[in-house]
């Protein structure tokens, strides 16, 4: 059974122009893009979802990415290395390039995921494109993989944006603020919202007392990162 975006005949093939490649075998695709919703709905027509393909695209991701930093980068040790991949491969990056190819117009989700938003939620886009990454190794070898991932992500990003990802913004706040005595920061979560497969965390951080920051992301410690940046932000003016 297939979904309504696949009822238009060029649908594969226009995904296949975005990303620039033609699949040999398109059912790597088309499993990339089976949301767990959409899985659990069709259980019966034999469909999985692709959470297989995301496990394997994070690891084909991780690889190409950690070489191509190893070559460009001969001189940094390793916990810059590792920092600068971790901003690369965030969340929010892969979201910026799902988007960038509207992925989100070909996943095959659920009922009650697609009522929710879940064609537009960073998670569940972050998670397809690295299920393309896989359906592209497992189709076109590494090579494939790894010319696909350069040319959407790692030769697109901006070295000023990869160094704001890679900040440690709490460990910024927390130096700034012991600067003075006596100075006490606090974080506390305002709020956990959505599914728990897509959750949205809410925190606020205090200083002595008063908020100075609020921040929201999909895990407690980047809606942490997410506060502590705010707070600079305001304080720095």
């Amino acid at each position: 059974m297939r979904g309504r975006f696949f009822e238009r005949k060029n649908t594969m093939h226009t995904l296949e122009a975005s990303l620039g490649y033609t699949f040999h075998n398109r059912e790597l695709l088309r499993a990339a893009l089976y949301h767990s919703s959409y899985a659990n709905e069709h259980r019966l027509c034999g469909i999985s979802s692709n959470e297989r393909l995301e496990f394997l695209g994070d690891a084909v991701l991780g690889l190409v990415t950690a070489d191509d930093l190893f070559a460009k980068y001969p001189n940094l040790p390793e916990g810059d290395l590792t920092r600068i991949r971790a901003a690369l491969v965030c969340e929010e990056s892969l979201h910026e390039v799902a988007q960038s190819l509207h992925l989100g117009d070909y996943l095959q989700l659920g009922k009650g995921e697609e009522a929710g938003g879940g064609r537009r939620r960073p998670s569940i886009l972050a998670d397809a494109m690295e299920s393309v990454f896989a359906a592209v190794y497992l189709d076109g070898g590494m090579e494939a993989a790894r010319s696909l991932i350069h040319r959407v992500l790692l030769d697109k990003e901006r070295p000023e944006t990869v160094e704001e990802r890679r900040r440690d913004f709490k460990t910024e706040l927390q130096e700034l603020v012991q600067r003075k005595p006596k100075q006490a920061l606090h974080y506390e979560m305002v709020s956990a919202t959505g599914p728990d497969h897509a959750k949205e965390f809410t925190f606020c951080v205090t200083l002595n007392g008063e908020v100075i920051g609020l921040g929201t992301g999909h895990s407690k410690k980047e809606a942490e990162q997410a506060a502590a940046k705010t707070a600079l932000e305001q304080i720095n003016g």
